[in-house]
């Protein structure tokens, strides 16, 4: 053999032994063991992703006997969460989310000059669809699961009594507000049902 292609194989060689100990040394320094258990488990809750409720809008207090319970000066103090988004004044601006005066009774994706999520726009339903007690208090307590492919980022207010508090709150931001639920009959409909 030629003394160029011995040493040609002697260098490859060398190369393939240096590859490996390198390997073999950094497996060992840096191995880390599969841990016995996961450090933070992440929990997806499953169910119906449908926008119109499902079951957990039935397990849900009315909201005529929440309002009845309802403090709307603490409902003002609840709205703080959603100022850096939306304005509660009689002729305010729009920010991320529209001005909300007047937001109930009034129909959804219809506040003029705020540009809608598709979402949205679809869940109104061309304008059919009202802000009324019961839609605001399921869209508040999970915003993105009652209105899917809503912009609005907020992940809800889970406390039955915030979100009356809230509701209550926006009644009142309203030239003439609408007459509250009765109570009683709220729950007679939850007798028959």
């Amino acid at each position: 053999m030629n003394s160029y292609v011995n040493m040609g194989v002697g260098a490859l060689l060398g190369t393939v032994f240096v590859l490996m100990s390198v390997s073999i040394a950094s497996e060992g320094i840096f191995h880390s063991p599969e841990p016995e258990k996961e450090g933070f488990a992440i929990v997806a809750e499953e169910g119906a992703s449908e926008g119109t409720g499902g079951e957990a809008a039935a397990a849900m207090t009315p909201i005529a006997a929440l309002l009845a319970k309802a403090d709307a000066k603490a409902g003002e103090a609840v709205f703080k969460k959603c100022q850096s988004c939306h304005t509660d004044t009689k002729d305010g601006p729009n920010k991320t989310g529209p001005n909300l005066w007047g937001v109930i009774a009034r129909p959804v994706a219809s506040h003029e000059g705020f540009a809608y999520s598709a979402g949205m726009k679809d869940f109104s339903k061309g304008g059919s669809v009202v802000w009324d007690f019961d839609h605001m208090n399921h869209f508040l307590l999970a915003p993105k699961k009652f209105v899917p492919g809503t912009a609005m980022g907020f992940a809800g207010l889970k406390k039955d009594d915030e979100r009356a508090n809230l509701i209550l709150y926006l009644h009142t931001m309203s030239d003439s507000p609408v007459p509250l639920p009765d109570p009683a009959a709220a729950d007679t409909l939850a007798v028959t049902q």
